[in-house]
């Protein structure tokens, strides 16, 4: 984590700051039993992230070793998804060999907006490492951090980019949580309400993916998270982000049964049925 090449103007891991994060490294170990926890806990998918525009061999090593140590834990059937950055193909095979069986790559934001919040990469690098992930058996988890500055043109064409030329499985929503020392420290927070809008929107366009609610929302939404479920969302990421804290497992479970929800471990979103020919749909 931290002294990353990449100069993302929302995020604390960049080596272009005046601050830049302190750089951290989590061994193997810690990572299994981070993993193993989380199981425990009920989540469905545990993410292995590093920071730069693509993982060394070391990281990849690494991974590895913790995902042997994962899977001799008697019971531990957690998906493990990992978020390293750039692949080719020779990095997606490993990474498949591993046990990885989603890849994460956001997109960020629409590829109108992204030259304005990035400059040490492309868009179209990113959606190359997309199809490489797709192409080496993993599945996508591809989604975008919301409040960089874009309108709501940006936020359609990102959608539909996402439903036409991504078809992720999972769209993990972020919204910016601005942090001191970031370009975009000053950013004014989205209302809960648009938040619940783009959510909502998001669901319309993609009727039958994961969308899952991580980074920022607990100090966005506020008092409104319960909300993301009727909005559309249908998981979230729990327990701490990558440069900042979220809030414990224990609560965002009693948040579900508050609302007469439980956590299943897979489901398939099944969107409404288009009637058939000649007759309406009844609501």
């Amino acid at each position: 984590m931290g002294a990353c090449s990449e100069d993302c103007k929302w995020c604390a891991q960049s080596a272009s700051l005046c601050a830049p994060l302190k750089p951290t490294r989590t061994n193997p170990e810690q990572i299994a039993a981070a993993a193993i926890e989380a199981d425990r806990n009920g989540a469905a998918s545990f993410g292995i992230v590093n920071s730069g525009r693509r993982p060394s061999q070391t990281d990849l090593d690494e991974l590895a070793s913790a995902s042997r140590q994962i899977r001799r834990q008697g019971g531990c059937d957690i998906q493990i998804c990992a978020s390293l950055g750039e692949l080719d193909h020779n990095t997606a095979a490993q990474l498949v060999s591993a046990g990885v069986t989603r890849y994460n790559h956001n997109l960020e934001t629409s590829g109108s907006f992204f030259a304005q919040v990035v400059s040490t990469h492309s868009y179209e690098d990113r959606l190359k490492t997309l199809r490489q992930a797709r192409k080496a058996g993993m599945s996508l988890c591809c989604g975008a951090i919301f409040g960089l500055g874009e309108d709501w043109e940006d936020r359609a064409e990102l959608a539909l980019t996402l439903r036409d030329e991504v078809c992720p499985d999972v769209v993990p929503m972020n919204f910016l949580h601005p942090i001191a020392g970031t370009p975009l420290e000053a950013s004014e927070p989205l209302e809960p309400m648009e938040i619940l809008r783009i959510i909502a929107i998001f669901r319309l366009v993609m009727p039958n993916v994961d969308l899952k609610l991580a980074g920022g929302r607990e100090v966005n939404l506020r008092d409104l998270q319960s909300w993301m479920f009727h909005a559309g969302a249908t998981s979230c990421l729990v327990g701490n982000y990558l440069t900042t804290p979220g809030r414990s497992c224990d609560e965002d479970l009693q948040m579900i049964a508050d609302l007469g929800m439980h956590v299943v471990k897979s489901f398939t979103y099944k969107a409404i049925a288009e009637p058939p020919a000649g007759k309406s749909r009844t609501t």
